[in-house]
């Protein structure tokens, strides 16, 4: 085992719940852990449909977001490191499949939203998605479903994702946002009309 792994393993032992933790604390680390991803979503979808000055960043946000998990999911493919549990390692609090661990998903997604945010100088929002997100990591972490190096790798894949997103959309960003603008109202013709929704 390398120096790595060992230092991964002790941090997670170090932050994964004990059996003495308090049925509260796991309570709520469960909601955050598993509740809290749905923002992402959700904010998404809110600044669509009534905050057409940030459709372009929300777009740009939900393909970097794609692309990470897209490479996530080729890491965990190639490398496929097994999750805490896999290996009897720490207490496990919340039920999830024994498929690879690194990186993280969850991670990927708030880290993804975070940098987006953040690298365009939405440093409130950012900073916000980027606190969620901590706890969000923490919580997997605790409840024993994840290493702390597979939320730092889901940070590295967002930071790369968003990188190699800046010159493809440099180039395609603004007609891509115009058909995919012309196609919303297109379907959302009637919503838009009745002024439930913006053009």
């Amino acid at each position: 085992m390398n120096a790595l792994e060992v230092l991964n393993r002790s941090l997670f032992l170090q932050l994964n719940a004990g059996d003495q933790t308090g049925a509260s604390l796991i309570r709520t680390a469960t909601v955050i852990a598993d509740v809290l991803i749905y923002l992402i979503p959700l904010a998404l979808v809110l600044a669509w449909l009534w905050l057409p000055q940030r459709r372009q960043l929300a777009l740009r946000a939900c393909l970097v977001c794609c692309v990470a998990l897209g490479i996530g999911q080729l890491l965990a493919m190639f490398w496929p490191h097994p999750r805490p549990f896999m290996i009897g390692l720490g207490h496990t609090w919340i039920a999830h499949a024994a498929d690879p661990s690194f990186p993280s998903d969850h991670g990927i997604v708030f880290a993804s939203m975070a940098c987006s945010l953040l690298l365009t100088g939405e440093l409130l929002w950012g900073m916000v998605t980027a606190v969620v997100g901590i706890a969000v990591a923490w919580s997997r972490i605790f409840l024993g479903v994840h290493f702390p190096l597979d939320m730092l790798g889901a940070l590295a894949v967002s930071l790369f994702a968003y990188l190699l997103l800046l010159p493809v959309w440099a180039r395609w960003g603004n007609p891509f946002m115009q058909m995919i603008e012309r196609l919303y109202r297109y379907l959302l013709a009637w919503p838009i009309a009745k002024g439930w929704t913006r053009a």
